[in-house]
């Protein structure tokens, strides 16, 4: 699975003219989660038109990377996370981040290794 991660400086509206630019293009947000330091952020979403929402970014001046993730499908139960993450911890898998939803009834994990 292909995710944008967006760079946004700490300001006021960088992340409306991001939203913005996706609403004009009819992009839908499937998930989204934002890290941020003292200077930046990053927005970390998965779409329903990745390349296409990449282009418009590009086109637009916003710092955008393509990054492959992984999404592990779950049931939506309690435990279900913590019994994938320990499948992937005991393959020796190092987790850089992760992120969940919820989609269609199923819980989905996002993550991306080291």
């Amino acid at each position: 699975m292909k995710q944008l991660s967006i760079f946004l400086e700490n300001k006021q509206g960088t992340l409306v003219q991001v939203l913005n630019l996706l609403k004009e293009a009819n992009i839908q947000i499937i998930a989204s989660t934002v890290a941020d330091t003292a200077e930046y952020g990053i927005y970390r979403i998965i779409c329903d038109q990745t390349e296409q929402a990449y282009l418009i970014l590009k086109e637009n001046g916003i710092a955008v990377n393509l990054t492959e993730v992984s999404c592990i499908e779950l049931d939506d139960t309690p435990g279900s996370a913590a019994n994938a993450i320990s499948q992937l911890v005991e393959q020796g898998i190092n987790i850089a981040y992760l992120y969940s939803f919820l989609f269609n009834g199923k819980g989905m994990l996002v993550y991306r290794t080291r």
